[in-house]
């Protein structure tokens, strides 16, 4: 050990500052929300210095998490969320990834005037998301918004986008979609220009249909990239925060897990701490069961990380 301590001690003085500053601002958050899930903490028997009251919550083991999984905690609202979760989260990196792929393809070949697209489509990318939230939220506007006014102008039903009714989750799909396929299509272009000429060239000269080409060439090329960004991109979009209350707000329709998290944590008239840090713990584990499966299965094809 005194030897290894010798030999590596500048790599650990380098990292070291990096681990504190992710204890401080991740790990010990983290443990305290663990630690809540076990009480029965809330708005009025939390410590409060200003008041000079004293914590009075009591620690109840299990109770959060039987009342949350058994659906006795708001009539089910967990299982009925993480549907809708699940809904938002795979449809939008679906089109995330499909969308991402298919302009990646075509910025991929020698088109005219092909670095301005490029900038184009990077756009909704750099810009902030609040900005393009209350952009996109001007837009769905059902009286004023420019989206019901071209429905309008050409014959068809204009809905309340954002009212309470399954529109508000197709709304927030549809800017979630805009604000990621950058990013996807980025990274996903990258892996195209890597893969080598030679393939196609051979795979063309073999009588390969562009089809062809495009699933035994393109796609194990791009195995390696697409297994990461779409890690990534499920990660990313399970929690997304953001787009979903700028744009829908409480919405019930729109509510996923991290935001009736938020909800149970900053709302109603007793803050619910315990139970809100019950959900941060179940988003939690369900990404790390995820994330578990999903490398066993890289790793079976090969994919080793």
């Amino acid at each position: 050990m005194r030897r290894f301590l010798d030999r590596y001690w500048y790599a650990y003085a380098m990292v070291l500052p990096v681990v504190v500053v992710i204890a401080v601002l991740v790990l010990y958050p983290l443990a305290q929300g663990v630690f809540f899930t076990f009480t029965n903490i809330n708005e009025g028997n939390i410590a409060n210095p200003i008041l000079d009251r004293p914590a009075t919550y009591d620690v109840v083991g299990f109770k959060n998490y039987l009342n949350v999984l058994s659906g006795g905690e708001s009539f089910g609202a967990f299982w009925d969320t993480l549907v809708r979760t699940l809904i938002w989260t795979f449809s939008c990196v679906f089109l995330h990834y499909t969308v991402g792929l298919g302009l990646a393809m075509l910025l991929n070949r020698q088109v005219r005037g092909r670095a301005l697209y490029r900038v184009m489509l990077i756009l909704p990318w750099a810009v902030p998301a609040f900005i393009s939230a209350f952009a996109w939220k001007y837009m769905f506007n059902a009286q004023y918004g420019i989206i019901n006014q071209l429905l309008r102008s050409v014959g068809l039903p204009d809905p309340v986008w954002l009212g309470q009714s399954n529109w508000a989750l197709v709304s927030v799909i549809i800017v979630n979609v805009w604000l990621g396929v950058p990013f996807m299509m980025v990274a996903l272009l990258g892996g195209l220009q890597s893969i080598p000429g030679d393939l196609y060239e051979a795979a063309e000269m073999d009588g390969a249909t562009p089809w062809q080409r495009f699933r035994h060439v393109t796609l194990p090329g791009l195995r390696s990239v697409s297994s990461t960004v779409v890690l990534l991109g499920i990660i990313w979009t399970f929690n997304m925060f953001p787009v979903i209350y700028l744009i829908a707000g409480p919405n019930p329709n729109a509510r996923i897990l991290v935001t009736y998290a938020f909800e149970r944590f900053f709302s109603g008239a007793s803050r619910d701490y315990a139970i809100a840090s019950t959900y941060g713990v179940l988003i939690l584990s369900v990404l790390l069961v995820f994330a578990t499966i999903y490398r066993r299965a890289l790793r079976k094809q090969g994919e080793v990380w």
